[in-house]
């Protein structure tokens, strides 16, 4: 199945050729630079060919980026502009006298429709946080609520608008096992016991693929094969023992797996909720930020594994 081209893939094609360089554009865009090139190789095949060309210098455009970057020129300041307009009209008039409030927002439903309930909640889901980090820049959306890899910095709009980012919570990473699995009856899982496992997790255009990678190489192995797949599908794949999952701490208690801490914390989540400082949602960012971590608070105390992780970690006096 084919990509579509979307206008934050002009972006990013835009900001290889600004910066010269994969390297330069990855940083620039808060990506590592495999997550850069395993986009740009996808746009590539969506295009029908090489975009760019690698030489000493960097790299510089084919004659079919060439083209890209030209119709690029025009519709990335010509949608930004339309963007402005719009956020002008927006901020100038605000919803119509006695319309309810509307949020906008990729996850965080319940609890937000249990304490505005006069409001319209509409969501966006996807497995790119720069997606979502564009559409928030661009509007789109109110807010976002996604994640990022250890310390790794907010995603990158790509777009020169600032965004504001606040973090709800840092996890551990945690391991999914079937249950009967050898290891299920240890309360933290050694990630070197796992050398010969197969694995599943979500997709994602972030750098935790490379990080999962570096904490098994510390272990001393590399890991046989990584099925990248949804949700539901990687929690069958864990049921009928075909792979071992990789899970945020707070996955909630489902029949025929459990989920494990990994000793000694090798990989870490931070849940962010981000806006954009002169969107209307800006008047409400505290507030949703409060039920931000009231849910993640909730969700973290239903979880037994994650509990019990607390409990003993906390008296420890780690935070």
């Amino acid at each position: 199945m084919g990509m579509d081209l979307e206008l934050r893939h002009l972006k990013v094609v835009s900001a290889i050729a600004e910066a010269g360089s994969l390297t330069r554009a990855a940083t620039g865009l808060g990506l590592a630079q495999p997550a850069l090139s395993a986009q740009l190789k996808r746009m590539e095949r969506a295009l029908g060919g090489a975009l760019f060309v690698r030489g000493p210098q960097g790299v510089r455009p084919t004659e079919l980026g060439e083209l890209v970057l030209e119709r690029a020129r025009v519709l990335v300041p010509a949608v930004a502009e339309l963007q402005q307009e719009a956020l002008r009209f927006s901020r100038a008039g605000g919803a119509p006298r006695g319309r309810p409030a509307r949020f906008r927002l990729g996850g965080l439903v319940d609890r937000l429709a249990s304490a505005h309930p006069e409001a319209t909640v509409t969501t966006h889901t996807s497995w790119s946080a720069i997606e979502l980090g564009c559409l928030l820049a661009e509007g789109r959306i109110d807010y976002v609520l996604t994640g990022v890899c250890g310390q790794s910095p907010p995603p990158a709009a790509g777009t020169g608008e600032r965004l504001v980012w606040r973090e709800v919570a840092v996890d551990p990473v945690f391991v999914m096992l079937r249950e009967g699995h050898p290891l299920a009856q240890l309360p933290e899982v050694p990630l070197g016991e796992l050398a010969d496992a197969r694995w599943t997790n979500v997709p994602g255009d972030g750098c935790f693929a490379d990080c999962f990678a570096a904490a098994c190489a510390r272990a001393g192995f590399t890991p046989q094969a990584v099925y990248e797949t949804d949700t539901a599908s990687c929690v069958h794949l864990v049921q009928v023992g075909r792979a071992v999952g990789l899970c945020r701490a707070t996955f909630p208690p489902t029949p025929g797996l459990v989920t494990r801490p990994l000793a000694g914390s090798p990989l870490l989540w931070r849940h962010l909720l981000g806006w954009h400082p002169e969107s209307p949602a800006a008047g409400t960012a505290a507030d949703t930020l409060a039920h931000a971590r009231a849910v993640h608070e909730s969700a973290a105390g239903a979880s037994p594994s994650y509990a019990a992780w607390r409990r003993i970690h906390h008296a420890a006096g780690v935070p």
